[in-house]
C-alpha cells in the first residue's frame, strides 16, 4: 500500500487553493489571478455575496424545496449552476429574478433545473430527451417540430411530476418570511440554496428544517464551528446532532413504551 506524502507547507497551500476556487469560482478564466488582484476581485465580490446572495431551488406545489441548487447543478443548458449570473450590485427588483448562462453562445436566458432519471436525461411528452430540446425560452425541440415545449411528466421523490415544479430565486429576506433554510453568511461563489450538509438530500429527506440551527442549549452549540474543523466535518456534525433531535421528537410523540405487564 503506497502512503502519500506531502512537502513542508503543500496541505497549507492545498487549502488555500481550495478556499481561493470556492470564492472565485471560474471569474478568473482558468488563469489564476495575481495575489493583487485576488485581493481585488474579494473587496468587489465578497460584500455583494454577504448582502446580496440569492437562494436558488426547485420547488413542488406544496412548497417543498425537492432540490436544493449548489455550484455544480446542471441547468436544463447543460451547463452548472456556477457558470451562471449569481453576482449582484443590486438585486433586481422585478420577479423572477433571471440567472442567464454566461457560457459563450448557449442560448440560455436564465438557470432552470431539470431532474435526472439515475444519471440519464428525463423525457418531454414528445418522447425526446431533455438534452435534444433547445435552451432558449419555451426549450422547443431540436429533433420533432410538433413539440410546443419541454412538458416532462416524470414523477419526483415527493410524488408531483416534473411540469408541477419550478426553479425559484429568492432572497434571504423572502426565504425568512416563508420559515425556509438561509443557513450562515458565506464568500462562496455560486452557493445557490445549499445552506448546510443535508441540503444535499432530496427535499422530503431532509432534516434540515431551519438551516440556522435548532431552538435548544444543544443545537446552538453545535452551531458553533470549531476551530479546527473542515466545511464537510461541520457540516456532518450539525447534520447528526438534527439526526439526534429528529428521532427524540418522534420518541417523544410516541410516548413512553408500554411495560410487559400491561
Amino acid at each position: 500500500m503506497e502512503r502519500l506524502t506531502l512537502q513542508p507547507g503543500a496541505a497549507a497551500a492545498i487549502d488555500e487553493y481550495l478556499e481561493y476556487k470556492r470564492i472565485v469560482g471560474e471569474d478568473d478564466g482558468g488563469k489564476l489571478f495575481t495575489p493583487e488582484e485576488y485581493e481585488q476581485y474579494k473587496k468587489k465580490v465578497l460584500p455583494m455575496r454577504l448582502q446580496n446572495r440569492l437562494y436558488v431551488s426547485w420547488r413542488s406545489p406544496t412548497g417543498m424545496d425537492c432540490k436544493l441548487v449548489g455550484p455544480e447543478t446542471l441547468c436544463f443548458c447543460t451547463h452548472r449552476y456556477k457558470q451562471h449570473k449569481t453576482d449582484f450590485d443590486v438585486i433586481p427588483k422585478e420577479r423572477p429574478i433571471s440567472l442567464p448562462c454566461k457560457v459563450s453562445r448557449c442560448l440560455c436566458a436564465s438557470y432552470s433545473f431539470v431532474p435526472l432519471n439515475g444519471t440519464h436525461p428525463i423525457r418531454c411528452r414528445c418522447k425526446h430527451f431533455a438534452d435534444q430540446h433547445s435552451p432558449a425560452p419555451g426549450f422547443p425541440c431540436t429533433i420533432c417540430s410538433k413539440c410546443s415545449g419541454f412538458h416532462s411528466c416524470f414523477t419526483c421523490g415527493c410524488g408531483e411530476p416534473t411540469y408541477a415544479h419550478e426553479t425559484v430565486v429568492e432572497t434571504k429576506e423572502e426565504r425568512l418570511a416563508q420559515g425556509k433554510p438561509v443557513g450562515h453568511d458565506v464568500p462562496y461563489a455560486a452557493m445557490g440554496g445549499l445552506t448546510g450538509f443535508s441540503s444535499l438530500a432530496e427535499g422530503y429527506m431532509r432534516l434540515d428544517d431551519s438551516g440556522i440551527g435548532g431552538t435548544s442549549t444543544a443545537m446552538q452549540a453545535t452551531s458553533l464551528r470549531r476551530p479546527e474543523e473542515d466545511d464537510m466535518a461541520y457540516f456532518e456534525r450539525q447534520y447528526q446532532a438534527k439526526l439526534k433531535q429528529q428521532k427524540a421528537v418522534t420518541q417523544k410523540g410516541k410516548g413512553p413504551l408500554p411495560s410487559k405487564n400491561s
